[in-house]
Parts: C-alpha cells; structure tokens; sequence
C-alpha cells in the first residue's frame, strides 16, 4: 500500500530528488528501487520535497513545473513504491550537509540502501561526490548503490530530464513531451468568462484559468487536445495559446474549443492533455480566412482522435 508522507522508521531502500514530471527516466529509476527491496525484503521508499529546492536557495527564482504537488504526488503513487516521504524544504534543511543529510535519511527514516543515479546531488557541499557518499555510507551503516540511467526514447539519443522536457514545451513540441514524459502533458483549469469572440465566429471557446500559476504552459500556438471534463467524460478538442492577433492585441489567453460539445461550463474544472501541436498562433486578414483555417484545424483533430 502506498504510505503518503509517512515519517516512520521503516527499513527500507530509497532514492532522493524532486521527480517532477515523474517521466520515463524517474519511473526507470523507481522500477529499480522497487526491484531491489522487493529481492531483499526492504520498503522502496522515495524521498521528495514539498517545493523545488532553488524556491529557498535562489529567493528570484520562479519555478515553471511539469507537475503541481498534488500530480506529482498520484503519478509516484502509480510507479508502485511503497512509501513517500515528503520533506518540507526550509533555510535550514538547505544548510544541511549531505553527511548529515544521509544521517538524517538513516536515522530518522530508516533507510538501509540508497540508491542514487549519476547526477544525484544533495547538501550544501554540492561538490561530495558519489565515492563521498559511498564513504558517508559505509561510516553510518548506509549501502549506497549506483543507479542504471534510462535509456533514451529518442532517435538523437538525449537523456531524458525534466529540463529537457520544459525546454520542448517552451519549443511546442508537445508530441516530444509525450515521449519523454510518457503521458500526455496536461494543464488544469476553471472556465471563466470570456469575450465571446469564438462563439460569434462559430467555434465557441472555453476559457481556462490555471489553478497553478507555476505550471508550464507550453508555447503559443494552437493545439489538438484532449479535454476531461468534471463528470469525468473526455472530449477531443483544440487549444489556442495567445493573444488573438487577427483582433488586434490581447492578452495571452488559454481557450479551448471541444468539437462536438454543447453545454455551459462556466465555473467547472477542465483537464487539458496535450496530444500534438497544429500550427504557430497568426494574423488572419478578415473573420472569412480565420473561420476556413479554424475548420480545417478541427478536420484535423477529428483524423487524429479517428487514428487513435
């Protein structure tokens, strides 16, 4: 059973980061976590914060994440380990050494094994390195194992991160995104009230506005999409993220239409999965060429949602 935020002192084998996105590489990782306690009779445990560490560390820094807390929260709940402990990150914490930070891991939390990939860093002393752990380890009845890294999805051979993964949504490339993430990228949202431009064209919209501010929104541009609704029902859809040039200059807005639906949903909630990128945002010369580009970009969607 998946034990949220447990702090008991259970024997177990652990990795530490702050898995956002949980993508391919981090669910690698778990998988080798799981195996290994499972073969020797330990808890797999994943060790993860409350907020990004650079938020205490780099006081202007603002973070655009993958997943909110809550997301990243279920999708580790769905890699199968057993327990996860989630740290508040304070000043304090940040001025931990990783000596004792790994003591703090092994006295307090009961970890026996660590198990930790290439790039795993930890402490104030960012500079220890693995054969530093390995000694820390050893001095305080620690076992620190060499984690395998994920293969790479990509024909190109990149190492899949969560950087990687917001460098190409900030590119648009979304359908990459589903290949490093291994679902589809997803924002969550209330409708709210817009100015009804899209109803008038005959493509009514939804406007969504995010419930977290810290999520990346993927770059401009217009987007086949999936939409789950409250009732938990899914939609095919597609989503313009911009400022409507051809009405002159707006403010960057989030606004999906569903194909086929018919309903108010002013006030509900909408998930939108991202599914691959149509077209860059344009100025269209008159309503006439924006209404004959809108349907052609709904054919499409239609062919994608019929492909799958």
């Amino acid at each position: 059973m998946f034990d949220k935020d447990s702090k008991a002192v259970v024997p177990s084998v652990a990795t530490i980061g702050m898995f956002d996105g949980v993508h391919r590489g981090h669910r690698f990782v778990l998988k080798q976590v799981c195996d290994y306690a499972k073969a020797h009779g330990l808890a797999s445990t994943v060790i993860t914060f409350d907020r990004h560490p650079r938020e205490i560390v780099q006081s202007d820094w603002h973070p655009m994440l993958l997943t909110t807390y809550e997301e990243r929260i279920k999708l580790l709940e769905e890699t199968g380990v057993d327990r996860c402990i989630i740290l508040p990150f304070s000043k304090e914490m940040a001025a931990l050494s990783s000596y004792d930070f790994m003591q703090l891991m092994t006295d307090k939390l009961g970890v026996k094994v660590l198990m930790l990939g290439y790039d795993n860093r930890f402490g104030h002393d960012r500079e220890s390195t693995f054969e530093d752990y390995m000694s820390f380890g050893e001095e305080m009845g620690m076992e620190v194992k060499s984690l395998t890294p994920a293969p790479s999805p990509f024909e190109r051979r990149e190492m899949v991160s969560s950087s990687m993964i917001r460098r190409l949504l900030a590119e648009g490339d979304v359908a990459g995104a589903v290949e490093a993430l291994g679902y589809c990228y997803r924002i969550t949202g209330m409708v709210v009230k817009g100015e009804h431009v899209g109803t008038e064209l005959g493509f009514p919209t939804a406007n969504l506005q995010l419930n977290d501010t810290q999520k990346q929104i993927p770059a401009p541009g217009v987007y086949a999409v999936r939409c789950v609704l409250e009732d938990g029902k899914r939609w095919m859809g597609m989503m313009n993220i911009g400022t409507r040039p051809t009405f002159g200059i707006h403010q960057q807005t989030l606004e999906v239409h569903i194909l086929d639906y018919e309903g108010n949903l002013y006030g509900q909630q909408m998930r939108v999965e991202f599914i691959k990128r149509l077209r860059d945002e344009q100025r269209f010369d008159n309503e006439e060429e924006l209404v004959a580009q809108l349907k052609a970009d709904a054919l499409r969607v239609k062919n994608l949602n019929d492909e799958n």
